[in-house]
């Protein structure tokens, strides 16, 4: 794979060979984000556990401190009486079997994430097919069916993420953009990184955190040391 000059230039600050701090990983990562755009920087870590199995699945959601930087378009599914309260609360969307019939017979699709209540999962259900291969589909560990929409809405417009294993079992997720800084993106690393480690399966064994890296966009990968976390 051939790498633009910018690219190249910017894996020449980083030390292949090395294991990182994560406070000095982040600040090169920042410095190796010479795009034109405001690049995002990711978290990829590579867990010690095995996904096919059902008790070493590792999902859950974290609020980051300082958001994504990104403006999170919210679909609410839910009843007629909390839609006023999903309105208020931020939602761009609100409706019940409209939106459903609209993403099934219309193929839309412009929104980041779905909330609903436990009532309407019924009827978004219907949805999975379509939902889950793009991630979208509503699940209770990640918050994202509840009966308290209005808090749920309000969680994901700050800069809620949800964590989980691919099949690879790595746990891939951004962190903010290059924009904040080494040290917001490092309170956001914190806290993703707390709450990875929070959520190891007890059937896990082993080393826990077999790899972790921090990336931009456009930029190389700078590797953690993941004996820091003590899991």
């Amino acid at each position: 794979m051939k790498h633009g000059k910018k690219y190249v230039d910017s894996a020449k600050l980083i030390d292949r060979t090395k294991l990182y701090d994560s406070n000095e990983a982040i600040e090169t990562v920042v410095k190796t984000a010479v795009a034109k755009f405001d690049e995002t920087i990711e978290l990829h870590v590579k867990l010690g556990v095995d996904s096919r199995h059902a008790d070493q699945q590792v999902r859950g959601a974290i609020v980051l401190p300082n958001g994504t930087g990104k403006n999170v378009r919210v679909l609410a599914i839910c009843k007629a009486d909390k839609e006023e309260a999903a309105k208020e609360a931020g939602a761009d969307f609100v409706g019940a079997e409209d939106m459903t019939q609209k993403i099934q017979q219309e193929g839309w699709m412009d929104f980041d994430v779905l909330i609903t209540t436990p009532d309407c999962m019924g009827l978004v259900g219907r949805l999975g097919k379509i939902l889950g291969p793009r991630g979208l589909m509503p699940n209770p560990k990640a918050g994202t069916v509840t009966p308290d929409i209005a808090k749920a809405i309000k969680e994901a417009k700050a800069g809620k993420i949800e964590y989980r294993l691919d099949k690879t079992n790595i746990i891939h997720c951004p962190i903010g953009k290059a924009s904040f800084g080494a040290q917001k993106l490092q309170e956001n690393f914190d806290t993703l990184m707390g709450a990875i480690v929070k959520a190891k399966p007890a059937a896990a064994k082993g080393q826990y955190i077999k790899s972790c890296a921090v990336t931009s966009t456009m930029g190389p990968s700078v590797r953690i040391n993941p004996s820091k976390f003590g899991a």
